[in-house]
């Protein structure tokens, strides 16, 4: 029975997550405003996976001036089993090419 409509399912290589860490890779001053327009997310969106990654020991920050400055902790292994092995430093050298 064809109901003559088709639904797609949507998918993606990369997590939301990783996208954040990439920008922020890039830039470590850059404002969440700047990262939520880049990756396509909400503000509140970024702000809760910059929480997730600092709570997962992936990501630190410090306040300069009215600023964020965040610190990417690089020699961190990835987190699902299936990845075992790499570290970020890895990922985000072939992701930042």
């Amino acid at each position: 029975m064809d109901s003559g409509t088709t639904t797609e399912r949507q998918w993606t290589f990369l997590t939301n997550h990783a996208r954040v860490l990439v920008q922020i890779a890039r830039d470590p001053g850059i404002r969440v405003r700047d990262i939520a327009a880049r990756c396509l997310l909400t503000e509140r969106a970024v702000q809760r996976i910059i929480v997730d990654l600092e709570q997962a020991g992936y990501l630190t920050h410090e306040r300069r001036g009215r600023t964020n400055h965040y610190r990417v902790i690089t020699s961190k292994q990835l987190r699902h089993p299936a990845d075992a092995g790499p570290t970020i430093a890895e990922l985000l050298a072939t992701l930042l090419r």
